[in-house]
């Protein structure tokens, strides 16, 4: 029952919502509509609002301001409760299920049917969650634990809890960012499914090719304000890139031509049983040499190990000359490496500690005095690194999980370029990110290949790579397939080595 975008009565409406905190208004006068049989994209940078909008949604936040109506009737959503009971979920990016419970457990969690006696009627559980995933059209086990479920799997399951209280309003908070292109098209297939059966789809994503796959209308939002509401039809990418940023992105990729030195990390005959065999390789200082292939390729395996994070088995790894023990993150350290982990949430940052306290943690011995850290040093090194990153932050003293997605990629990066070092590794540099923000950390990679440091750069994302890349490392199942020099590299010829097909003769 697909229907005319934005036709009828809005199925959920907000009118005018601000939610201030202290000095900063998160929203001003915000304003959405959402329609049955429609799937609706939510655009605009990190901190542009998005964020407080879902949690207002989810009844995690309360607005100061404005109105939400559900079939027209206003409502009062006081907690997560309210919201599932008015028929609101929402799907994370990462989900939190219970690892040890089943699936089915997961799914009914604080409701669970009951039989005679007060006890739970398992079989009506078991049964309802095989006919939720019949619907979905996925083939999940409700019996098996969570634990060990991919991210997408436990999207799917997240889903299911939400029809199994018959939600109407569905949304889906960058639902892809860790997903494998089948994995990604799949939960599209879901997405796409429950839109035609009558929900309501808003879908947030920095990924404008899956904007434009999915849904019928886009809503812009830009500090903390609405700026439009478009079909999808009648909008560009370019036009969506402007209204989110509020100017032209003169280049996504400002990469300029730097003066390449002398080689400062050298690769040789890495393996690791099962996972990658044979790698060798060289960058050198001001080149940014990118490491390209498919999920499960081994290019993150790849660096954790010339890091020291994980032991390989044959090989070896000198920097500036110098031959690396395996295993020793901190020799990697000391002779000039710096990793910016792929996941920074759970690898590159300290989510409780504050922003000053993550940036400086590289250098906690250098500025200690007589074993003893004070917060004026840290804030002192933080700020430095603050201004050349373009840090948007409230206190420095603030916990690190306040940040935008965006932001905290730049902590974590101060972190880093605290150390000074030779060699720089960043994995899925602007993964989960928005455009404004890539563009910064683009222009911030040119720069600091142009000052001689040797980046080695892993990414999924094509543009990417070809935008920034001196030099592209193809992996194919553990193994370097193809070294494409920069004028010869395009999607193509990238893909080609990618699947392990031979490259076509021009």
């Amino acid at each position: 029952m697909v229907v005319t975008p934005g036709t009828g009565e809005p199925l959920l409406e907000m009118r005018g919502v601000s939610k201030v905190f202290g000095a900063v208004a998160a929203l001003s006068n915000a304003r959405l509509s959402l329609f049955a049989g429609e799937a609706h994209a939510l655009v605009g940078e990190n901190g542009a609002g998005k964020s407080t909008m879902i949690k207002i949604l989810a009844g995690a936040l309360r607005a100061d301001t404005g109105q939400i109506l559900l079939d027209g009737v206003a409502v009062d959503l006081e907690s997560p409760a309210d919201a599932r009971k008015a028929g609101i979920a929402v799907i994370y990016q990462e989900p939190t299920l219970f690892p040890d419970l089943s699936v089915t457990e997961n799914i009914f969690m604080g409701r669970q049917p009951l039989r005679s006696l007060g006890r739970i009627d398992r079989a009506t559980m078991r049964r309802t969650v095989v006919e939720l995933f019949v619907r979905l059209g996925v083939a999940i086990d409700p019996d098996r634990p969570t634990r060990g479920l991919s991210i997408a799997d436990q999207q799917i399951v997240e889903i299911a809890k939400a029809l199994s209280f018959d939600a109407k309003v569905l949304i889906m908070d960058e639902p892809t960012a860790a997903l494998s292109g089948v994995e990604v098209e799949r939960l599209f297939s879901v997405a796409r499914s429950l839109r035609d059966a009558g929900a309501a789809v808003l879908f947030i994503s920095h990924r404008f090719e899956e904007v434009f796959a999915l849904c019928q209308r886009i809503t812009v939002m830009r500090d903390g304000e609405h700026v439009s509401t478009d079909p999808i039809a009648d909008i560009t990418v370019e036009q969506v890139v402007r209204r989110m940023i509020g100017r032209d992105v003169t280049s996504l990729f400002p990469k300029v031509d730097a003066e390449v030195r002398e080689v400062r990390l050298e690769v040789r005959g890495l393996t690791r049983a099962g996972v990658f065999s044979d790698i060798s390789f060289d960058v050198r200082g001001g080149e940014i040499v990118a490491l390209a292939g498919l999920v499960g390729a081994g290019r993150s395996e790849v660096v954790r190990a010339v890091f020291g994070v994980d032991r390989y088995d044959a090989g070896e790894v000198k920097v500036g000359g110098r031959k690396l023990r395996p295993g020793r993150p901190a020799a990697a350290i000391a002779a000039g490496l710096a990793l910016v982990p792929e996941d920074r949430r759970h690898q590159g940052l300290v989510m409780d500690l504050s922003i000053a306290g993550n940036a400086a943690l590289t250098r906690r011995g250098a500025l200690s005095k007589m074993g003893i850290l004070t917060r004026g040093s840290e804030s002192a090194l933080t700020r430095e690194w603050a201004g050349v990153l373009r840090l948007k932050a409230g206190a420095l003293s603030d916990a690190v999980s306040t940040l935008s997605g965006g932001n905290q990629q730049k902590v974590v990066l101060a972190k880093w370029l605290a150390t000074a070092p030779k060699v720089l590794i960043i994995d899925e540099p602007t993964r989960g990110i928005d455009v404004g923000t890539k563009a910064e950390v683009h222009r911030l990679l040119s720069k600091l290949a142009n000052d001689g440091i040797a980046i080695l750069m892993v990414s999924s994302e094509l543009p990417e790579i070809l935008g920034m890349a001196d030099r592209v490392l193809v992996m194919h199942e553990g193994r370097i397939s193809a070294e494409i020099a920069r004028a010869d590299a395009d999607e193509e010829s990238v893909m080609f080595a990618a699947t392990g097909q031979p490259a076509v003769l021009r």
